[in-house]
């Protein structure tokens, strides 16, 4: 149990250490973000900051989990760690192709989608060998698991993790978004973790934690650095494998709220716009540009989402009393 909190700690401060490092390196490089043509005119000033800047945490999080390796007894975290890189790598590949041809659009749609779901059966499939996850549908609230045969589960897997991780990258799209409603996320996932006293599986979340209140510090608005594809597709791998690692998927609902109303009003929106020749449901998408666009100040909209966030990881919590 005081390894993960002293993972949580120390994660902060080598977290703020190499973000000290790092950012230079990545303004040497002109690592920085080009801003969409159709995003808010306001967001035009932030065109040349940083990007890739959740190297900071992943490297973070990688150093710990290796320095922890020799007094584990449960290397499960080390599958939740490779999902969470492989996403992070395809991310990091979005990235540079960004920084290299000097555009807002990296990797097409389908590229990025092929590469998630070869990740995504690749880890299932590594998963369920190991002996390391059920096939088992844990239903939160009623306490109830039932049994799905493992190829269908496999498929549904994949279908929840790919939608996850391009959810989370969905949030972010505001100083310090994204990283301040995971937090809530990864807190959620540490205790669940400690409760069910697999305590070697709560390192990761809990380096996540620390990482995160370090990136927030270079983050936070006006930001200094973006974490970019690679980290926002890094966390959406670390949310999913964790949710899959822990057996409670359908959490996932309930602690990824915001990820899930972000997703959903790009749908909304883009249905509603072809359904109506035109006519916007809201006035941007994803949802937190409709706030922005309404007025609201980029702090408020963190703090909100941020807050809600945490609201639905505590009802969360109870929704899992029959594991914990």
């Amino acid at each position: 149990m005081n390894k993960v909190w002293i993972t949580m700690a120390v994660a902060v401060a080598l977290t703020g250490v190499l973000g000290r490092l790092l950012l230079p390196v990545l303004r040497a490089l002109k690592a920085g973000q080009s801003i969409r043509e159709i995003g808010p005119t306001w967001h035009n000033n932030k065109a040349g900051t940083p990007m890739m800047g959740g190297l900071m945490f992943i490297f973070g999080a990688v150093i710990l989990l290796i320095a922890n390796a020799f007094f584990m007894e449960d290397y499960t975290v080390f599958f939740v760690l490779a999902l969470a890189l492989c996403f992070g790598f395809v991310g990091f590949l979005d990235d540079f192709t960004k920084i290299k041809y000097k555009r807002n659009l990296g990797l097409t749609s389908i590229q990025k989608a092929l590469l998630q779901m070869a990740v995504s059966a690749i880890f299932l499939y590594a998963m369920y060998k190991s002996g390391s996850m059920s096939t088992d549908l844990y239903i939160p609230f009623v306490d109830v698991s039932f049994q799905l045969h493992p190829i269908v589960y496999i498929f549904f897997a994949m279908f929840v993790m790919v939608g996850c991780v391009n959810a989370v990258n969905l949030t972010d799209g505001v100083d310090g978004l994204c990283a301040s409603v995971t937090i809530p996320v990864m807190i959620f996932f540490t205790a669940a973790a400690v409760a069910m006293e697999r305590f070697d599986l709560a390192l990761m979340p809990a380096a996540l934690v620390g990482g995160l209140i370090a990136y927030l510090f270079f983050n936070w608005h006006p930001a200094k650095v973006f974490m970019g594809d690679t980290g926002s597709l890094f966390l959406g791998g670390a949310v999913c494998a964790l949710a899959f690692a822990l057996e409670m998927p359908i959490i996932l609902i309930l602690v990824g709220i915001v990820y899930i109303c972000e997703t959903l009003s790009v749908i909304l929106q883009v249905g509603y716009f072809k359904l109506t020749h035109g006519k916007r449901l809201f006035k941007m998408s994803p949802i937190h540009h409709h706030f922005e666009m309404c007025g609201w100040k980029e702090e408020k909209i963190v703090l909100s989402f941020a807050g809600v966030s945490a609201v639905m990881c505590l009802l969360a919590w109870f929704g899992i009393s029959g594991l914990v």
